[in-house]
């Protein structure tokens, strides 16, 4: 089953992942300012670049974890270290905010991206945004329940029938086969 989580920002993720197949993409040089401007806009107002704040903690953390599990006297220090390092790298998180303007600015024209800006600052998008994943998961409920039921009537009637059918079959080889 699939997780409703940040359904609305899954799915404005899937959206930024699209842009890279985007069959009309406008080349780099194409875009200007005022369409990443456009751009930026519709990407803070869908919190697509949101799920990848937890990138650098995550492996950070997995980082220690690795260091500490090989070299456990030194806690204290390759924690000190690691959590250094990775605030000198947080900068870099400006980049894929960047490229991901980058990749709307190709994917979508500057008045679409307008559009989607005005959509999801609107109430109705931000409820989407925040409503949106609880909607789905309650809608997956209801299509595992409903999945349920079809499985179990599928395979009631399929027996039935197939009860019927080879019992049939049965009685009409008993009257060919001379005994």
């Amino acid at each position: 089953m699939i997780s409703n989580k940040g359904f609305g920002r899954l799915a404005a993720v899937a959206l930024l992942a699209s842009g890279l197949f985007a069959a009309n993409a406008a080349n780099a040089e194409d875009i200007t300012p005022e369409h990443l401007k456009a751009a930026r806009a519709a990407l803070a107002a869908v919190n697509v670049t949101k799920p990848f704040d937890d990138i650098l903690p995550s492996l950070a953390e997995q980082l220690k974890g690795t260091l500490i599990q090989s070299s456990p006297n030194y806690q204290d220090i390759i924690n000190t270290t690691v959590d250094e390092n990775a605030l000198k790298l947080a900068q870099r998180r400006g980049d894929l905010e960047a490229e991901a303007a980058n990749i709307y600015a190709k994917t979508f024209t500057a008045e679409e991206l307008q559009q989607i800006a005005d959509f999801y600052n609107s109430p109705t998008g931000k409820k989407l945004l925040t409503d949106g994943p609880i909607a789905m998961r309650e809608l997956s409920k209801a299509a595992d329940i409903w999945a349920s039921g079809i499985s179990r009537d599928l395979a009631t009637q399929t027996d039935t029938e197939l009860e019927k059918t080879i019992s049939e079959q049965n009685k009409a080889n008993e009257t060919v086969t001379p005994q």
